[in-house]
């Protein structure tokens, strides 16, 4: 039988394109979430906050703008988590009120999830799956395998997107560890697999790209922390490290079993995932090991270890109040070690240096060399990633620019082509397909600022606001206007706020005192009714007579009371 041999059209040449939208990861170390979008489906990966700036003054977290999510809220069919750290969940419970769509993730991250969840009272309404390392999740045009991965937390995952386009395969959060503390090494099988059928796209992490040769194993920090308790067998050992680090907290535990020491585990975020973690078998605690920190006080301090957060110098976490000598049931002293299992995030050197010489002041021994191990692939990691998946376009996330371009280098020293490796900034509309890939469009991203219960309330204006109290203080006039004639019947009375010490600066105040009486009688005289314009008259003379007598400008609030 003779086969039929189709001419090729121009519609077979017009292959499907997939649009892949970073909202947040990229510039940034933080709030990642990545929307990939086909016809009248989108998919969304991760949903994580990043911490404030120190000149967020005031603002608690920052999570992503999704306004493009909310705009398309019919396409949304679900969110697939990597794994459940901070930068890549924090933002859900705040995200999901909006878009309350199904969660799909392995099973500590989505019991951690659920502790977030329940805090906001949505537990109820939000719909949510287990998913197991090998298996698909259909949502709508898109299937996505979760594959296992290492990474400084338990259960992480890497995803391999199915799209009528192309397989894309995103690493989340990873590390090649042949020996981890928890579960199997990384399904570098899975990888290769994926690569000998043909993948479109390697969305990789690019957080230590920098740093040269392999990342070392997490058990390496159970030697560190053995010779350490067996260096320090008489004194009591504070550890503080990150609070989602189930596998270095398991090796904590583990040597203080070993040198017959209690645990007490303390710091609000440590509590919450290591229950969690415990409850769902991912941290084995012996019988009568950890105690609660109530009864710290009836065991030596040889018998003790506490393990807390704060690694990274936060003001108000529990290692920082230690330092401080807040903190309720801990005080330093010379016959404590304590030793910092973190290295400084970018931006946080100066925070940790001064927790470290607080506590040295107090005569407590610190080690902060040694004692930790990243989560995140170093350059010979990633090439073998590369030299698996054997990518036709790199598109690095989860990193500052740097860190994007760097990647996007080693991707065309492992052969991907010039052209094909792609550094994006969030918002940005980037259309792939087998024949091509291209940004063809920007749309709404940003920040989101998170101050207590308020939610975007807060934006650059107010922020701009805080910053100009907080540099120069605010200086409050106050008068009162008869109600017709505007006769000034009483004041104007000056208070202020962080501009000078009142009781040695009378003189400065009386002269600005007479400065504004003279101008609001100036604006009396040429008949100025308006309260604006005397308002502002009366602060533009002011600003001016400060800033030439102490160069400085103070938020100056002109107040006007009304008496008939």
């Amino acid at each position: 039988m003779k086969k039929e041999v189709t001419k090729t059209t121009g519609k077979a040449a017009n292959k499907p394109k997939i649009k892949i939208i970073p909202l947040g990861g990229l510039e940034e170390i933080g709030m990642n979430i990545t929307a990939f979008e086909y016809e009248d489906s989108i998919v969304v990966v991760d949903c994580g906050l990043a911490f404030p700036d120190e000149d967020m003054l005031g603002i608690d977290l920052v999570i992503p703008d999704v306004t493009y999510l909310k705009d398309n809220i019919d396409k949304v069919k679900g969110f697939v988590i990597t794994h459940g750290h901070e930068d890549h969940i924090g933002a859900i419970p705040y995200v999901l009120k909006d878009i309350n769509v199904p969660l799909y993730a392995t099973k500590l991250t989505l019991g951690i999830i659920e502790g977030k969840l329940k805090e906001h009272n949505m537990l109820r309404t939000v719909k949510r799956k287990v998913v197991k390392y090998g298996q698909s999740v259909n949502l709508g045009c898109f299937r996505v395998e979760f594959i296992r991965t290492n990474h400084s937390i338990a259960d992480a995952a890497a995803l391999a997107i199915f799209s009528p386009a192309g397989v894309i395969v995103h690493t989340g959060d990873f590390k090649i560890d042949y020996t981890p503390v928890w579960g199997d090494p990384i399904d570098l099988t899975r990888f290769g697999e994926l690569g000998k059928k043909g993948v479109l796209a390697l969305m990789c992490d690019s957080t230590n790209v920098l740093r040269q040769g392999f990342t070392m194993s997490e058990r390496t920090v159970g030697k560190t922390f053995d010779h350490i308790f067996a260096e320090n067998i008489r004194r009591r050992i504070i550890v503080a490290t990150f609070a989602s680090n189930v596998d270095r907290v398991q090796q904590i535990i583990d040597t203080a079993y070993k040198y017959d020491r209690k645990v007490v585990i303390e710091g609000r975020s440590m509590i919450n995932v290591i229950s969690t973690a415990s409850d769902l078998g991912y941290i084995k605690i012996p019988d009568n090991t950890v105690i609660d920190i109530e009864n710290l006080k009836n065991y030596p301090d040889e018998k003790v270890v506490v393990i807390t957060t704060g690694s990274q110098g936060e003001s108000m976490a529990a290692l920082s109040r230690m330092a401080a000598s807040i903190h309720r049931k801990v005080t330093i002293g010379p016959e404590d070690t304590v030793v910092l299992s973190s290295t400084p995030i970018p931006g946080n050197e100066k925070s940790v240096s001064r927790v470290i010489n607080e506590l040295e002041r107090k005569g407590a021994k610190v080690i902060f060399q040694d004692t930790h191990v990243s989560g995140h692939a170093c350059q010979e990691d990633i090439k073998l990633i590369y030299s698996l998946v054997k990518p036709k376009y790199s598109i690095p996330v989860h990193g500052e620019y740097r860190h994007l371009k760097a990647q996007a280098q080693l991707a065309i020293d492992m052969g991907v082509e010039k052209e094909n490796a792609i550094v994006l900034s969030s918002g940005d509309v980037l259309e792939i397909g087998e024949d091509s890939a291209k940004v063809v469009d920007k749309v709404q991203s940003g920040e989101i600022l998170v101050d207590g219960l308020g939610v975007g309330d807060v934006g650059n204006i107010v922020l701009r606001d805080r910053q100009n109290l907080a540099e120069n203080g605010i200086i409050i006039v106050v008068m009162t206007l008869e109600k017709y004639t505007n006769q000034l019947l009483a004041g104007p009375d000056i208070v202020t706020r962080g501009f000078v010490y009142v009781r040695e600066s009378e003189n400065l105040i009386e002269e600005a005192k007479q400065v504004v009486t003279d101008s609001v009688l100036d604006c009396i005289d040429r008949k100025v009714s308006d309260w604006g314009k005397i308002k502002l008259e009366v602060k533009d003379t002011l600003s001016e007579y400060l800033w030439k007598k102490m160069k400085r400008n103070p938020m100056i609030l002109p107040i006007i009371m009304e008496v008939e």
